[in-house]
C-alpha cells in the first residue's frame, strides 16, 4: 500500500504554513522538495567525507571518490544504461542539452543540415539548438501538434530526410503534461539512421524510464526535479555516440596527458567532466534515486495519475475553466486559465491561500504562441501530494474566480 501520509513525514517543509495557511505545494514541475535522507546525506558527507575526488591518494579523497562513482552506478541502474561510461554528470538538463548541442554540432552538423524539435519543447531544448544552427548554418524544423496537445506524427515523418542530423523531443511536456510517443519518434528517426535526444526532465520523476526499452541515443534529466539537490543532472549517451563527440570543456580530469604541443583526452565518461564535480550532490542524487526506488516508481506513477485524473475532473466543474492540454496520455501537470482572469493574478491570490502554483509561459514561449495565449496557471504533482490538496486548489480557484 502506498501511504502518502507516511511519505509526507519525510519532507519537513510540507508541514510549514504560508500566510497562516497550510502549505499546498503544487509547483513540482519547477522543483521538488527534498526528503530528510537526501539532506542528511549531504550534511554527513560535508562533515565526514569531504575531499576532492579522483586525484587524491589520502583516505578522505578515496572515500569521496568511492561515493561519487557509486552514485554513477546508481544512476546507471536507475535508468538501465548499459555502462557507467554512458552516464555523464552535469549541472542539470539545461547543461546536458547545451553539452550535446555544442559537441554534436561540432562533429556532425554542416551548412544546410536540419535539426528537428517539437513545438512543445522547453527553451532549454530549443535555444541551444538554435545557437548551434546559427553557428553551423543549419536550420530548425518544428513538429506541430493538435489543439489538445498531441504531436502530429505524420507531419514529423514527412519532415525527416537526408538533411536531418538529430531529433530532440520532450518525453513529457512541462506545460501540457502530454506524454509524447517517444518510441515512435525514435523508431522513425532510426529508420534513416538519425539519433534522438529525449528530454526526460518531466518524465524521470514520475514513472520508470529504461534506456534499453526506449532505445534513444541521448537522454537528459535534472536532479532537483527528482528530490535531489539543485546543480546536479545527467546526460546519458550511447557509448558509440559519446566516443565520436569532442570534449565540451577543457581542464582537469578530462585529460590523459597535457603538453604545450598536444593534449590527449580522458576516457568516457571523464572526457566530458572537466574540473571538480559536485561530488556531494552526485551522492545526494543517488540517495534520492534510492528513495523513489524504495517507494516504487510504479506506485508513484499510479498515485500521481490518480491525483491528475481527480484534479482534471474537479477543475473542469468550475465555471469559465479552460484546461490547457487534454491529450489522452497525460502526466502529473495541469495548466489552466479561468475566464478573463490573468494567470499572474490567479497565482498571486492562490499564494495568499498558501497554494503554490507556477504562472507564466513556463519557458515555453513558442508553445504559448501556438496556443494563442500569454501564459497559464500550472499545478504539478509529486509523490507527496494528496487529494485534500487538490480540493484546496479547487476551492482556492473558485474563491479567486468569485472575486472577479
Amino acid at each position: 500500500m502506498y501511504d502518502v501520509n507516511k511519505v509526507r513525514e519525510d519532507f519537513p517543509i510540507l508541514s510549514r504554513k504560508i500566510y497562516d495557511k497550510p502549505l499546498v505545494y503544487l509547483d513540482n514541475g519547477a522543483t521538488t522538495q527534498k526528503p530528510r535522507c537526501v539532506v542528511e546525506a549531504m550534511v554527513d558527507e560535508y562533515y565526514n567525507v569531504n575531499a576532492n575526488v579522483h586525484r587524491g591518494v589520502h583516505f578522505l579523497s578515496q572515500k569521496a571518490t568511492d561515493l561519487h562513482e557509486a552514485s554513477r552506478e546508481t544512476v546507471r541502474a536507475f535508468i538501465n544504461a548499459r555502462s557507467v561510461s554512458e552516464i555523464l554528470f552535469t549541472r542539470g538538463t539545461t547543461e546536458s542539452i547545451n553539452l550535446l548541442a555544442f559537441t554534436f554540432g561540432e562533429a556532425f552538423v554542416h551548412e544546410g543540415d536540419e535539426v528537428v524539435v517539437s513545438v512543445m519543447e522547453h527553451h532549454s531544448d530549443i535555444v541551444p539548438w538554435q545557437m548551434m544552427c546559427e553557428r553551423k548554418g543549419a536550420s530548425l524544423r518544428v513538429i506541430p501538434m493538435s489543439d489538445e496537445g498531441v504531436l502530429d506524427i505524420d507531419a514529423y515523418r514527412s519532415m525527416l530526410n537526408e538533411k536531418t542530423r538529430i531529433v530532440c523531443c520532450a518525453h513529457v511536456s512541462n506545460v501540457l503534461g502530454t506524454v509524447n510517443p517517444v518510441r515512435d519518434i525514435i523508431r522513425l528517426a532510426h529508420e534513416i539512421d538519425v539519433p534522438v535526444l529525449i528530454d526526460g526532465a518531466q518524465s524521470t520523476p514520475h514513472f520508470k524510464v529504461d534506456m534499453q526499452d526506449l532505445g534513444c541515443d541521448f537522454f537528459a534529466f535534472s536532479g532537483h526535479k527528482i528530490y535531489a539537490p539543485t546543480g546536479i543532472g545527467v546526460l546519458y549517451g550511447k557509448e558509440e555516440w559519446l566516443e565520436k563527440l569532442p570534449p565540451y570543456q577543457g581542464g582537469g580530469e578530462m585529460i590523459k596527458n597535457v603538453s604545450f604541443e598536444k593534449t590527449t583526452y580522458n576516457e568516457l565518461p571523464y572526457k566530458f567532466e572537466a574540473g571538480t564535480p559536485d561530488y556531494v550532490a552526485s551522492h545526494a542524487l543517488a540517495k534520492a534515486l534510492d528513495y523513489v526506488s524504495a517507494l516504487g516508481m510504479d506506485n508513484i506513477r499510479d498515485h500521481e495519475q490518480e491525483l491528475t485524473r481527480y484534479a482534471m475532473e474537479k477543475l473542469a466543474e468550475i465555471d469559465g475553466m479552460r484546461l490547457i492540454g487534454t491529450a489522452p496520455d497525460k502526466d502529473a501537470v495541469i495548466s489552466f486559465l479561468v475566464g478573463d482572469i490573468h494567470h499572474l493574478d490567479m497565482g498571486t491570490l492562490l499564494d495568499r491561500l498558501g497554494i503554490a502554483v507556477r504562472t507564466g509561459h513556463h519557458c515555453a514561449e513558442p508553445l504559448m504562441r501556438r496556443l494563442g495565449i500569454e501564459g497559464t496557471v500550472r499545478a504539478s504533482f509529486a509523490l507527496y501530494n494528496t487529494k485534500e490538496e487538490v480540493d484546496a486548489l479547487v476551492a482556492g480557484v473558485r474563491r479567486v474566480a468569485a472575486m472577479f
